[in-house]
């Protein structure tokens, strides 16, 4: 059972400097971090409450806006994690937004008041403090790199019965095992008060937000408690894919499969500067609602199947994709059938393509693949290797045949 109380009267230990990281991870560069870590609190939503002013019992300081600065003796929280590092520049210089979009990436995440919460990739922390300041009921954290778990473990000890810490992957965490069966609630009622929270390293942003469009298109997973809310940060070129609307240069094959399932919002934008180490880009923090009824009633690897095959060729026009679908024998008088039926105009390009219009595209192939079990499985990819297999079969045997 979840501790109760505010958690804004407990000290959290404070976040580490850049010197304290690079040393606690012995990096020679901070470029060699795997992960951006976003450690300014006037980002995060990290306020004063954990962080007094100056005071004979409390050896802090004030940064840029007001915000607490670790100065001298706060270096001994991290000294448990078996490094030592000497006076640095603190990672608070780090230019923010104004005063009403300092709390923004909690409290877009919705009322989080005794909510139940799995944080994705926390890091040394940053996000982690604002969610628990946030005053939840328990906090699941996930962190893939042991160097981390020790700091990890100090916050955890600063709040007592809020933070469980995970040592795995998030790939493979089974999420839905980690919180009650009372917690479940149907696909109809309103989201379930669990939440998803992360800031998502960018090699495994995609793959992983598709694994949990999936998974929601299964109802399993972390939605196995209902319609499970999740705010993530991603590249800001990602973050504007998965947002755009019909018709913009943005469009993407992520917009169409996140749109037909939820309600997707690019909240706000994250300098690059906030982050370290620095990206070369800006990140987007995006937010996932579940749609109780989704807009394509197809089976999720079908609707990927017809998305992926229209985007491949992003620039043409959609008929160029959809005939890829279709084995050559049969390739253009079944894509022609395929477009004649959906009612769709073969001339439109990709990003022009509504969800209404991939509905449409749908629901015609999952038709033609009940006619022709076969269909679905082909692979245009398999043949174009079959055939090039052939040719090269062919050109060795006339080879050998010149030779003789």
């Amino acid at each position: 059972m979840a501790a109760s109380g505010k958690l804004s009267t407990c000290r959290l230990p404070p976040l580490p400097t850049i010197r304290e990281i690079i040393k606690l991870l012995r990096l020679q560069a901070a470029k060699q971090l795997s992960q951006n870590f976003l450690l300014d609190l006037r980002l995060t939503g990290g306020w004063l409450s954990s962080a007094p002013r100056m005071s004979p019992q409390c050896p802090w300081g004030r940064g840029p806006g007001g915000l607490a600065r670790p100065r001298g003796r706060v270096s001994r929280h991290w000294r448990a994690t078996g490094f030592w590092s000497g006076p640095s520049t603190s990672l608070y210089q780090n230019s923010g937004p104004t005063a009403q979009e300092t709390r923004e990436i909690v409290r877009k995440a919705g009322n989080l008041t005794n909510a139940y919460v799995y944080e994705v990739g926390p890091g040394p922390g940053g996000i982690t403090r604002s969610i628990l300041n946030a005053d939840v009921a328990e906090l699941l954290v996930v962190e893939k790199d042991t160097r981390f778990i020790p700091g990890l473990q100090m916050l955890s000890d600063a709040a007592p019965g809020k933070l469980r810490i995970v040592h795995g992957d998030v790939l493979t965490f089974k999420v839905e095992k980690a919180f009650s069966e009372s917690l479940k609630r149907p696909w109809e009622d309103d989201p379930p008060n669990v939440h998803i929270i992360g800031n998502l390293p960018f090699s495994v942003s995609t793959p992983l937000i598709i694994k949990w469009l999936e998974n929601i298109s299964c109802r399993d997973g972390p939605f196995v408690y209902g319609r499970t809310q999740m705010t993530l940060t991603f590249q800001k070129e990602v973050a504007e894919r998965l947002a755009a609307n019909t018709g913009s240069k943005q469009r993407s094959r992520l917009s169409v499969m996140a749109q037909y399932l939820c309600n997707v919002r690019h909240i706000f934008t994250i300098p690059g500067q906030a982050f370290v180490p620095k990206p070369e880009v800006d990140v987007g923090v995006v937010h996932f609602t579940p749609l109780i009824q989704p807009k394509i009633e197809q089976p999720f690897k079908l609707v990927e199947k017809v998305v992926q095959n229209v985007f491949q060729f992003r620039r043409k026009y959609c008929h160029r994709g959809l005939r890829m679908l279709f084995p050559e024998a049969q390739r253009l008088e079944s894509t022609g059938r395929l477009l004649e039926l959906a009612d769709i105009d073969p001339t439109l390009r990709p990003r022009q393509l509504s969800i209404s219009h991939f509905k449409s595209l749908c629901d015609v192939y999952r038709k033609m693949c009940d006619e022709d079990p076969q269909l679905f499985a082909y692979n245009f990819r398999e043949e174009l290797k079959r055939r090039k297999s052939k040719n090269e079969e062919k050109e060795e045997d006339d080879a050998e045949n010149y030779r003789l």
